[in-house]
């Protein structure tokens, strides 16, 4: 079903409102290094997870490039304190020049930032409590426990309805003509005031949906498979992250 077209005004005032929550995240983690290395042992894991899920995508002509940006750029262990510090130092000037389509999927990607980052450092807080030496070791069972025992399973549900809105969106985008060429005329103004991690992730995101030439299979399917994953994780299963078998 198609998303409502956004408003520009809408997209500026969550983007400010998410960049503010993400920042103050990640200055409590950048406050607790420990904490920060385990976060990211945790989000390794879990990338590690999302690939293996996910590998028929990631093998798949049509679809792997997009597969692979949402790994890295979506939930991955990239760091994208660059990118969301970028924006919030130009936000205005955003504003005037992005279209409303591109302010969306880029607030979005901060939403989406700052919840993962609130979820993580839960789950990773819950891990240690049993081990609370050494390096975080995480095994299916005790990231299972963790995972049900930190948050709401509508907070999950909202992460995949993140990663499709998400992705909606950059497919709105690619199929917008004019965009290629101001992303393009973006670059080196971006570059000079720093803002390469925001260019790169737009330009990628771009060139990944419209090469693609539609995302509605793709979205559907990663929507599928991760809910499927939180009610098994939810139901306790003894094997929460096997799929079941395809149908035929």
């Amino acid at each position: 079903m198609d998303t409502p077209v956004p408003e520009k005004a809408d997209a500026v005032r969550r983007l400010r409102e998410h960049l503010a929550d993400v920042r103050e995240l990640r200055a409590a983690a950048r406050a607790a290094p420990a904490l920060a290395r385990a976060r990211r042992a945790l989000r390794e894991w879990q990338a590690a997870r999302l690939a293996r899920t996910h590998r028929d995508l990631l093998d798949s002509p049509r679809y792997g490039a997009a597969a692979a940006f949402f790994l890295s750029d979506l939930y991955g262990t990239k760091d994208f304190a660059a990118r969301d510090e970028g924006i919030a130092r130009i936000l205005p000037r955003l504003a005037r020049v992005l279209p409303a389509t591109a302010l969306d999927a880029i607030a979005l990607a901060v939403e989406l930032d700052a919840l993962s980052e609130r979820l993580d450092l839960a789950v990773v807080r819950h891990l240690r409590s049993g081990q609370p030496e050494g390096p975080l070791v995480i095994a299916e069972a005790s990231y299972a426990d963790a995972f049900r025992a930190t948050a709401a399973r509508s907070e999950r549900e909202r992460q995949i309805a993140l990663v499709v809105r998400i992705g909606t969106e950059l497919d709105r985008l690619a199929r917008k003509r004019l965009v290629a060429g101001a992303i393009a005329m973006m670059e080196a103004p971006a570059r000079a005031v720093g803002l390469e991690a925001l260019h790169d992730f737009l330009a990628r995101g771009f060139r990944t949906f419209r090469t693609m030439r539609g995302a509605q299979e793709f979205l559907a399917t990663i929507a599928a498979r991760e809910t499927w994953i939180i009610e098994q994780l939810y139901a306790g299963a003894r094997q929460p992250f096997a799929l079941p078998a395809p149908e035929g």
